[in-house]
């Protein structure tokens, strides 16, 4: 059982680990071809260079946007559901406040972070409200989706029944609607990752502490491409944290769903 789930792991991750390093060896040999110059495009050794001479810092910065990210997640996962139960109950409520969760999504993350900055302050509680704000949608328009596409033989069998509209939601909707659910979960978690790098371009954590989005500022501003490349792989690899880690619960929660169902 442990070696086959060993060999099944290793099969997955062969194809994207053997293009990663393909990619590498492309980046290296263009860079000793053309003679680029670092301040342009630093080859890979210069970016590893950069990780190992500046470890700690870039540990700090992930963790505390990490913090940000997931803050703004977990708010967007229970207000996402909220709003959507709401949409599912309320035909007036959907329509009063629908356009207001399209908007949250077309208007540029960019343009209203100042605004947030200046109403929350700077600090943790701006870059999670950016985050969340960002990551909101998703989490809204499929959870409501899976709330409201129901096979009206169902809903017929549950008003026969004699099911109030309580009944209805706990036992027919929210069920119906959980993998829709945890596929705008999967969508929102990578969202709610980027949320939080912007919002720290705008809110920061103080003079001491900082986020990746502040040192993707700085060594943009001191010209420090090796270090800012560095900056840009630790943004890139938490974002595939923060997705792999919701989508190994989401297989693990729709198996056990699936199962008991």
């Amino acid at each position: 059982m442990i070696r086959t789930s060993i060999a099944q792991a290793a099969r997955s991750l062969a194809p994207p680990l053997t293009f990663f390093l393909l990619v590498l060896a492309i980046w290296h040999g263009t860079v000793e071809l053309l003679d680029i110059q670092p301040f342009l495009l630093p080859g890979p050794g210069r970016v590893i260079d950069a990780v190992a001479n500046n470890l700690p810092g870039l540990m700090r910065a992930a963790r505390l946007t990490a913090m940000g990210a997931l803050g703004g997640f977990l708010l967007a996962l229970v207000c996402g559901f909220t709003i959507a139960v709401l949409f599912s109950q309320s035909r007036i409520i959907e329509r009063s406040l629908y356009p207001y969760a399209i908007f949250l999504q077309t208007v540029p993350i960019v343009a209203i972070a100042p605004l947030i900055v200046i109403w929350i302050g700077h600090g943790i509680y701006g870059v999670v409200a950016v985050s969340f704000i960002i990551s909101l949608f998703p989490i809204v328009v499929n959870t409501a989706t899976g709330l409201t596409a129901i096979p009206v033989e169902l809903l017929e069998l549950f008003a026969l029944n004699g099911a109030s509209r309580w009944q209805t939601l706990i036992k027919l909707r929210i069920p119906n609607a959980v993998p829709s659910f945890l596929t705008g979960a999967k969508i929102s978690c990578g969202l709610s990752v980027i949320g939080a790098i912007v919002g720290e371009f705008f809110a920061g954590y103080g003079s001491e502490d900082f986020g990746l989005g502040y040192l993707i500022m700085l060594t943009k501003a001191q010209t420090k491409i090796a270090y800012l490349f560095a900056t840009i792989l630790f943004s890139t690899g938490l974002g595939l944290a923060f997705f792999g880690a919701v989508s190994g619960l989401n297989r693990l929660i729709l198996t056990r769903w699936n199962g008991n169902r």
